[in-house]
């Protein structure tokens, strides 16, 4: 048996997040290991968007938005004075509910917009890397014929996974989705399910899901999220078959949420 590499990546201590007066996240301290999917569950409103959007200083961009603890990657605290939040964006790569691709763009250059507007083509080609990050995002073959056509023009499923795509073309180390398939239909829903199980062979994944048998078939690790704070993190299959804490029971038997 091929032996688990259980090194952590990604790592918060004592977070706490607020917009205003309000706060939404208490102290969340949780481990996120290298090469595996969390998925973050628990019902609307419990701080399950702002923590992924905390993971890569989208939270900062809000006005009133204030933050305090720490996000570690590899060690190094991603809100430290020294750190430029462009940076992080680069490393931990962000696809969102809706999918949200340039409407004045063609499905290529959505690919390499990323990196056009960095100025990181450089002498790689955006070519190979278009044909490469579509590839990744399981689309290539039902685009390769048409890549000039706007990216809007194509389904949600597909608009869905070509902004998995530019998410991949800037070479993230760690990819977070706030709830990707809620806005998809099942087909497409279980085609990004797939290239999610497929993604992890080199990516690290952070995904927001309302969905308990999606958490139950994508996941290595569940977080479950209350009131803004951290009731459980664990192996998903402990979670789904015998939770330490009440609460998480109640939540995924659908006693309340």
């Amino acid at each position: 048996m091929e032996q688990m590499d259980t090194t952590v990546v990604l790592e918060t201590k004592n977070l706490n997040a607020s917009f205003g007066p309000k706060q939404v996240l208490f102290d969340i301290s949780m481990q996120v290991p290298f090469k595996k999917v969390i998925a973050v569950i628990g019902p609307s409103g419990c701080g399950k968007s702002t923590l992924v959007r905390a993971m890569n200083r989208m939270h900062e961009v809000i006005a009133g938005a204030k933050i305090s603890g720490q996000i570690l990657v590899q060690g190094k605290n991603i809100y430290d004075t020294d750190v430029d939040p462009v940076l992080v964006r680069r490393k931990i790569g962000m696809v969102f509910q809706k999918p949200n691709p340039f409407p004045t763009l063609s499905i290529f250059d959505n690919v390499i917009a990323g990196l056009k507007f960095g100025g990181h083509l450089r002498k790689r080609s955006a070519q190979e890397i278009v044909e490469k990050c579509l590839k990744m995002a399981a689309l290539w073959d039902e685009v390769k014929d048409g890549l000039h056509r706007s990216g809007i023009s194509l389904s949600g499923g597909q608009q869905q996974r070509l902004c998995i795509a530019r998410a991949l073309a800037v070479n993230p180390e760690i990819l977070l989705m706030d709830e990707p398939c809620s806005a998809l239909d099942p087909i497409s829903t279980a085609k990004v399910e797939q290239l999610i199980e497929e993604l992890k062979r080199d990516y690290t994944m952070v995904i927001v899901t309302h969905n308990m048998q999606q958490a139950a078939r994508v996941s290595d690790k569940t977080a479950f999220l209350l009131n803004g704070k951290l009731i459980e993190y664990d192996d998903t299959k402990k979670i789904f078959r015998n939770p330490s804490s009440s609460l998480t029971e109640d939540y995924i038997t659908g006693r309340f949420g």
